[in-house]
Protein backbone atom coordinates (compact mmCIF):
# COMPACT_ATOMS: atom_id res chain seq x y z
CA UNK A 1 0.00 0.00 0.00
CA UNK A 2 1.28 3.46 -0.78
CA UNK A 3 0.16 5.02 2.53
CA UNK A 4 2.09 2.58 4.71
CA UNK A 5 5.80 2.96 5.44
CA UNK A 6 8.07 0.10 4.45
CA UNK A 7 10.66 -1.29 6.93
CA UNK A 8 13.33 0.53 4.98
CA UNK A 9 11.54 3.88 5.20
CA UNK A 10 11.25 3.89 8.99
CA UNK A 11 14.99 3.91 9.82
CA UNK A 12 15.56 6.45 7.10
CA UNK A 13 13.04 8.85 8.65
CA UNK A 14 14.41 8.27 12.12
CA UNK A 15 17.96 8.97 11.02
CA UNK A 16 16.96 12.13 9.17
CA UNK A 17 15.33 13.68 12.24
CA UNK A 18 17.69 15.72 14.47
CA UNK A 19 18.71 14.16 17.77
CA UNK A 20 17.89 16.23 20.81
CA UNK A 21 20.77 16.73 23.19
CA UNK A 22 19.98 16.58 26.91
CA UNK A 23 19.76 20.02 28.44
CA UNK A 24 22.49 20.94 30.92
CA UNK A 25 20.26 23.48 32.63
CA UNK A 26 21.03 27.11 33.35
CA UNK A 27 23.78 26.44 35.86
CA UNK A 28 26.62 24.00 36.61
CA UNK A 29 25.76 20.46 37.60
CA UNK A 30 24.68 19.56 41.12
CA UNK A 31 28.06 17.91 41.79
CA UNK A 32 29.92 21.05 40.69
CA UNK A 33 27.70 23.21 42.89
CA UNK A 34 28.43 21.00 45.91
CA UNK A 35 32.15 21.53 45.29
CA UNK A 36 31.59 25.29 45.00
CA UNK A 37 29.63 25.21 48.26
CA UNK A 38 32.59 23.56 50.01
CA UNK A 39 34.92 26.16 48.50
CA UNK A 40 32.73 28.98 49.82
CA UNK A 41 32.60 27.33 53.25
CA UNK A 42 36.41 27.17 53.26
CA UNK A 43 36.63 30.85 52.24
CA UNK A 44 34.26 31.90 55.01
CA UNK A 45 36.04 29.88 57.73
CA UNK A 46 38.83 32.47 58.34
CA UNK A 47 36.22 35.05 59.36
CA UNK A 48 35.64 32.99 62.51
CA UNK A 49 39.35 32.90 63.45
CA UNK A 50 40.73 36.20 62.18
CA UNK A 51 41.25 37.61 65.65
CA UNK A 52 43.59 34.72 66.45
CA UNK A 53 45.78 34.61 63.35
CA UNK A 54 46.00 38.40 62.92
CA UNK A 55 47.36 38.75 66.45
CA UNK A 56 49.81 35.96 65.67
CA UNK A 57 50.84 37.67 62.43
CA UNK A 58 51.37 40.98 64.21
CA UNK A 59 53.61 39.31 66.79
CA UNK A 60 55.63 37.45 64.14
CA UNK A 61 55.92 40.17 61.47
CA UNK A 62 54.81 43.68 62.34
CA UNK A 63 55.88 44.99 58.91
CA UNK A 64 53.72 42.50 56.98
CA UNK A 65 50.82 43.13 59.35
CA UNK A 66 51.13 46.89 58.80
CA UNK A 67 51.25 46.45 55.02
CA UNK A 68 48.17 44.20 54.92
CA UNK A 69 46.26 46.69 57.06
CA UNK A 70 47.55 49.69 55.11
CA UNK A 71 45.80 51.92 52.55
CA UNK A 72 47.67 50.67 49.47
CA UNK A 73 46.72 47.05 50.09
CA UNK A 74 43.13 47.93 51.01
CA UNK A 75 42.57 50.14 47.95
CA UNK A 76 44.16 47.67 45.53
CA UNK A 77 42.18 44.67 46.74
CA UNK A 78 39.08 46.85 47.10
CA UNK A 79 39.20 47.89 43.44
CA UNK A 80 39.67 44.27 42.36
CA UNK A 81 36.65 43.25 44.44
CA UNK A 82 34.70 46.13 42.89
CA UNK A 83 35.63 44.81 39.42
CA UNK A 84 34.24 41.39 40.38
CA UNK A 85 31.06 43.08 41.59
CA UNK A 86 30.64 45.04 38.35
CA UNK A 87 31.06 41.86 36.33
CA UNK A 88 28.35 40.31 38.48
CA UNK A 89 26.03 43.20 37.58
CA UNK A 90 26.51 42.35 33.89
CA UNK A 91 24.07 39.46 34.30
CA UNK A 92 21.29 41.91 35.11
CA UNK A 93 22.34 44.02 32.13
CA UNK A 94 22.31 40.93 29.91
CA UNK A 95 18.81 39.96 31.06
CA UNK A 96 17.10 43.35 31.21
CA UNK A 97 19.35 45.71 29.25
CA UNK A 98 17.38 45.41 26.02
CA UNK A 99 14.35 46.91 27.72
CA UNK A 100 16.22 49.95 29.07
CA UNK A 101 16.18 53.38 27.47
CA UNK A 102 19.86 52.93 26.62
CA UNK A 103 20.09 49.53 24.94
CA UNK A 104 22.69 47.18 26.43
CA UNK A 105 23.66 44.17 24.34
CA UNK A 106 26.30 41.69 25.48
CA UNK A 107 27.63 38.74 23.48
CA UNK A 108 26.97 35.21 24.61
CA UNK A 109 23.89 33.34 25.71
CA UNK A 110 21.97 33.91 28.90
CA UNK A 111 23.02 30.44 30.08
CA UNK A 112 26.68 31.43 29.68
CA UNK A 113 26.23 34.60 31.73
CA UNK A 114 24.37 32.72 34.47
CA UNK A 115 27.17 30.19 34.76
CA UNK A 116 29.74 32.99 34.77
CA UNK A 117 27.67 34.77 37.43
CA UNK A 118 27.94 31.75 39.74
CA UNK A 119 31.70 31.31 39.37
CA UNK A 120 32.36 35.05 39.68
CA UNK A 121 30.27 35.05 42.84
CA UNK A 122 32.57 32.45 44.38
CA UNK A 123 35.56 34.48 43.21
CA UNK A 124 34.06 37.58 44.83
CA UNK A 125 33.87 35.74 48.16
CA UNK A 126 37.58 35.01 47.82
CA UNK A 127 38.37 38.64 47.01
CA UNK A 128 36.38 39.85 50.01
CA UNK A 129 38.46 37.50 52.18
CA UNK A 130 41.66 38.90 50.65
CA UNK A 131 40.41 42.48 51.09
CA UNK A 132 39.24 42.13 54.69
CA UNK A 133 41.77 39.47 55.81
CA UNK A 134 38.82 37.79 57.48
CA UNK A 135 38.13 40.72 59.80
CA UNK A 136 34.42 41.07 60.55
CA UNK A 137 34.67 44.80 61.18
CA UNK A 138 32.63 47.00 63.47
CA UNK A 139 29.37 48.95 63.17
CA UNK A 140 28.69 49.74 59.50
CA UNK A 141 31.42 47.46 58.15
CA UNK A 142 30.06 44.54 60.15
CA UNK A 143 26.54 45.09 58.78
CA UNK A 144 27.94 45.49 55.27
CA UNK A 145 29.85 42.22 55.55
CA UNK A 146 26.94 40.23 56.95
CA UNK A 147 24.65 41.49 54.18
CA UNK A 148 27.25 40.22 51.71
CA UNK A 149 27.22 36.83 53.45
CA UNK A 150 23.42 36.78 53.14
CA UNK A 151 23.64 37.64 49.43
CA UNK A 152 26.09 34.78 48.86
CA UNK A 153 24.21 32.18 50.87
CA UNK A 154 20.78 33.08 49.44
CA UNK A 155 22.07 32.45 45.92
CA UNK A 156 24.11 29.37 46.79
CA UNK A 157 21.36 27.60 48.74
CA UNK A 158 18.77 28.42 46.08
CA UNK A 159 20.83 27.29 43.11
CA UNK A 160 22.03 24.09 44.81
CA UNK A 161 18.49 23.14 45.87
CA UNK A 162 17.12 23.94 42.42
CA UNK A 163 19.80 21.88 40.68
CA UNK A 164 19.22 18.98 43.07
CA UNK A 165 15.55 18.88 42.10
CA UNK A 166 16.33 19.36 38.42
CA UNK A 167 18.78 16.44 38.27
CA UNK A 168 16.73 14.17 40.51
CA UNK A 169 15.31 11.00 38.95
CA UNK A 170 12.07 11.47 40.87
CA UNK A 171 9.05 12.74 38.98
CA UNK A 172 6.75 13.32 41.97
CA UNK A 173 8.06 15.12 45.07
CA UNK A 174 4.89 15.55 47.09
CA UNK A 175 1.36 14.17 47.03
CA UNK A 176 -1.20 16.82 47.87
CA UNK A 177 -4.73 16.33 49.23
CA UNK A 178 -7.26 15.54 46.53
CA UNK A 179 -4.92 13.34 44.55
CA UNK A 180 -2.80 16.18 43.18
CA UNK A 181 0.96 15.77 42.93
CA UNK A 182 3.85 18.22 42.98
CA UNK A 183 6.23 17.64 40.07
CA UNK A 184 9.58 19.17 39.11
CA UNK A 185 8.31 22.16 37.14
CA UNK A 186 5.97 23.68 39.73
CA UNK A 187 8.41 22.88 42.56
CA UNK A 188 11.35 24.59 40.82
CA UNK A 189 9.21 27.63 39.95
CA UNK A 190 8.03 27.91 43.55
CA UNK A 191 11.57 27.58 44.93
CA UNK A 192 12.90 30.15 42.48
CA UNK A 193 10.15 32.61 43.36
CA UNK A 194 11.34 32.49 46.99
CA UNK A 195 15.14 32.36 46.80
CA UNK A 196 15.55 34.61 43.76
CA UNK A 197 13.30 37.31 45.25
CA UNK A 198 15.27 37.17 48.50
CA UNK A 199 18.55 37.28 46.58
CA UNK A 200 17.54 40.31 44.50
CA UNK A 201 16.30 42.12 47.62
CA UNK A 202 19.59 41.47 49.43
CA UNK A 203 21.61 42.48 46.36
CA UNK A 204 19.73 45.80 46.28
CA UNK A 205 20.62 46.47 49.92
CA UNK A 206 24.22 45.39 49.31
CA UNK A 207 24.53 47.75 46.31
CA UNK A 208 23.42 50.72 48.38
CA UNK A 209 25.76 49.77 51.22
CA UNK A 210 28.63 49.41 48.74
CA UNK A 211 28.25 53.05 47.71
CA UNK A 212 28.31 54.15 51.35
CA UNK A 213 31.29 51.88 52.03
CA UNK A 214 33.34 53.44 49.24
CA UNK A 215 32.33 56.96 50.29
CA UNK A 216 33.24 56.32 53.94
CA UNK A 217 36.56 54.74 52.95
CA UNK A 218 37.62 57.90 51.12
CA UNK A 219 36.09 60.23 53.73
CA UNK A 220 38.15 58.71 56.54
CA UNK A 221 41.25 58.24 54.42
Amino acid sequence: MSDSASPVDLPARASSSPKLKPSRGIQPTFRTLIVLTLVVAALLTPFAFSAIYLDYLRDRSIDLHTFLRGEIYKQTTGYIALAFLLFEVLLAARKRGRGWVVKVKLPGTLQFWRRLHIFLGVGLVGMVLVHTLGVNGLNFNAIFLWVFFAVTLSALVGVVAESGVLESSRRVFLRLPGGQVLTKGPLIRGMRAIWLSAHIFLVSIFSVLSIFHIALAYYYQ
